[in-house]
């Protein structure tokens, strides 16, 4: 038995990222010039000026100026996507999520059901609080060894979520949630078209919970349930 299973960053994805991606800058910056001189005749054609600079006859520099920035271009171009790739590494003490810098980690014995809910890796506790509710970035083949490597690790995996039939649709102002939950919910309904949205609907989605009530999205809608008391 294994000690751990990461789900993501996977050799391929990083030998794509780290690979691919810079040799494909490299390429592209080497011939940029010859694109430059040739665009600079098209009377269309904007940035003249930085154009002119870029196709200046066949001065190496330039070519190696070029060739260097879209290398390093396409480095910060994998970074950037392998940072915003999850990774989920579980083992029989616990799963931790890592996305963005940000470390989620939940521990074993706090897990009563882990399940898929769509792309999202769902994880419960006994009183259907949520512990976890995390993208995953696997493609469709792939994403059955999820549920392989938590029942290898010993968590109690359902095939579906066991409290989806208590999820009522949002609508403003609902008379069974209190006042503060219906702010909460009011302003994450704003966030879905906010520039920064995600993080406001992450962090108003945990302040939900903390009042003892779990929020899910559906193509920009929220669905709500109460969570099971003790």
């Amino acid at each position: 038995m294994q000690a751990k299973t990461v789900i993501g960053h996977s050799t391929l994805d990083k030998l794509i990222l780290f690979g691919g991606l810079p040799v494909a800058g490299l390429v592209l910056g080497f011939f940029l010039p010859r694109f430059a001189d040739w665009a600079v005749t098209k009377p269309w054609m904007p940035w003249k000026r930085i154009l002119e600079v870029i196709g200046h006859g066949d001065a190496w520099w330039v070519v190696l100026i070029c060739t260097v920035v879209g290398g390093l271009a396409g480095l910060l171009l994998g970074a950037i996507a392998l940072d915003d790739t999850l990774k989920v590494t579980i083992t029989h003490e616990r799963v931790e999520f890592l996305k963005n810098e940000q470390t989620l980690v939940v521990p074993r014995e706090k897990v009563s059901v882990a399940f898929l809910d769509g792309k999202q890796i769902v994880l419960l506790d006994a009183t259907s609080k949520e512990l976890a509710r995390e993208k995953h970035d696997q493609l469709k083949g792939e994403a059955k060894q999820i549920p392989q490597a938590f029942r290898a690790h010993g968590y109690p995996w359902t095939d579906s979520d066991p409290y989806e039939s208590r999820f009522r649709r949002w609508v403003e102002d609902e008379p069974e949630l209190p006042p503060t939950v219906n702010a909460l919910l009011k302003a994450r309904a704003r966030s879905f078209d906010d520039d920064k949205g995600k993080a406001d609907l992450r962090e108003l989605r945990d302040e939900v919970i903390k009042l003892g009530f779990t929020v899910k999205d559906r193509d920009k809608k929220q669905y709500w349930r109460p969570t099971t008391p003790n």
